[in-house]
C-alpha cells in the first residue's frame, strides 16, 4: 500500500462506558458503524487513540478513536497522520456540531473550529485549519441548557430511533470521499437526510 491509497478516518468522542451514547460521541459511533461495514479488524492502541484497519475497494483505510477525551483529541490525529506518513488530504476528521441540525451532515474542506474543542486541539497540533472533516449535526440545545451540558447527554429515544439512519449516510458520504474525493462527497452527500 502507497500512502496515496491509505486513508486515515478519524472520529472524536470521549472515552468511558458514561460517554457512549452522548451526542458529543456520534464521530465514535460513525467509526463503530465503518468498522462493522466493512469488517475491520486488529484493534489496537496506537498514537493515544484505538485503531483498526481495513480495505476497501484496494485503498487502505485507518479507522480511529482518539482516547484522549475530546479536548486533547488533535495529539492522536497529530500522531496517526506522522506514523501512516499520511498527507492532511488523506484525513477525514467526523465530529459533532451543534451548529447543524439533527440529522445533517456536512463535508468540508477546512475551516476554524465553530466552538468545538476536538477541532481547535487538531487545528493547533496540524499547524493548519484546511483538513477534510465530516461535520455530524446534533442541533442546538433547548430553551437555556449549556451546551457543554447538552453534549454529554444521551441521544433521546426520538432521536436514537433515526440515529442508525443518519450513521449510515455519513458512513457513505466517508466512503465516497475515500472512493472519489472531497468534491464528490460534498456534491452527493452535503445535507439532511433524504426524504
Amino acid at each position: 500500500m502507497t500512502p496515496d491509497t491509505s486513508y486515515l478516518l478519524i472520529g472524536f468522542g470521549n472515552p468511558g462506558r458514561e460517554y457512549k451514547d452522548t451526542r458529543h460521541n456520534i464521530g465514535f459511533m460513525l467509526i463503530d458503524r465503518v468498522a462493522v461495514r466493512l469488517n475491520a479488524r486488529g484493534m489496537k492502541l496506537q498514537s493515544k487513540a484505538i485503531v483498526m484497519s481495513t480495505l476497501y475497494e484496494e485503498r487502505k483505510i485507518i479507522l480511529a478513536k482518539p482516547q484522549t477525551f475530546m479536548n486533547l483529541s488533535g495529539q492522536s490525529v497529530q500522531g496517526l497522520l506522522h506514523f501512516y506518513k499520511l498527507p492532511v488530504e488523506n484525513l477525514l476528521v467526523a465530529h459533532d456540531d451543534l451548529d447543524l441540525p439533527f440529522g445533517t451532515i456536512r463535508i468540508r474542506p477546512g475551516g476554524g473550529p465553530g466552538g468545538q474543542r476536538g477541532m481547535a486541539s487538531t487545528i493547533e497540533q496540524l499547524g493548519t485549519k484546511d483538513f477534510p472533516r465530516l461535520r455530524l449535526g446534533i442541533g442546538r440545545p433547548p430553551g437555556r441548557m449549556d451546551p457543554k451540558d447538552y453534549v454529554l447527554q444521551d441521544f433521546s429515544k426520538d432521536d436514537l430511533k433515526l440515529l442508525p439512519e443518519i450513521l449510515d449516510r455519513a458512513a457513505d458520504a466517508a466512503l465516497e470521499f475515500i472512493m472519489n474525493g472531497l468534491n464528490a462527497a460534498m456534491n452527493k452527500y452535503n445535507g439532511g437526510l433524504e426524504p
